[in-house]
C-alpha cells in the first residue's frame, strides 16, 4: 500500500508542488499543473460560458422585441395596431377609409357603439359635411 504526499522543496520553485509516493523504495517525481493556474483556467472558462449565455440571452431578447405581435405593439400592413385592426370598433385618432355603402351613421356606430349620435355629430363637425365618398379618409374624433 502506498500513499501520496504533497511536498515542496527548496530546489524547486515554491509555486509548483510535487507529488511523491510514500512507502515505496523508488521515488518518482510527478509534476502537475499548478493549483493557481487550474483555478485561473477554471475561472476563465466560467467567464467564457457566462459571456456566451449573455450573448444568447441578448439575441433572444432582440428577436422577441423585433417580432411584430400584439403583445409588443406590432402593426398590421395597414399601419393599425393589431389589436385595433382586429377589433370591430374605431378609436379616437384613427383614420378610417370610407368603403362603398358606408354612411356617416355607419361610421358613427363603429366609432361609438354605445352612443352613435354623439359620434355622428363629431364626425360631421370634423368633415364639415354629412356626406361621405368611398375612398375618403375620415379622422375619427
Amino acid at each position: 500500500m502506498s500513499a501520496l504526499a504533497v511536498t515542496e522543496y527548496e530546489f524547486r520553485p515554491p509555486a509548483s508542488p510535487h507529488l511523491r509516493l510514500v512507502g515505496e523504495t523508488s521515488i518518482e517525481w510527478r509534476t502537475g499543473v499548478n493549483v493557481t493556474r487550474r483555478r485561473l483556467a477554471r475561472a476563465h472558462r466560467r467567464r467564457q460560458r457566462q459571456g456566451a449565455l449573455l450573448g444568447v440571452a441578448m439575441a433572444v431578447g432582440l428577436v422577441l422585441l423585433a417580432w411584430p405581435g400584439p403583445a409588443f405593439g406590432g402593426t398590421t400592413g395597414t399601419g393599425l395596431p393589431t389589436d385595433l385592426a382586429t377589433g370591430t370598433s374605431l378609436a379616437s385618432g384613427m383614420v378610417y377609409v370610407v368603403q362603398a355603402g358606408n354612411t356617416v351613421d355607419s361610421i358613427a356606430r363603429l366609432a361609438n357603439p354605445l352612443d352613435p349620435a354623439l359620434a355622428r355629430r363629431a364626425i360631421v363637425r370634423e368633415l364639415h359635411s354629412s356626406v361621405v365618398v368611398p375612398g375618403e379618409h375620415v379622422l375619427i374624433p
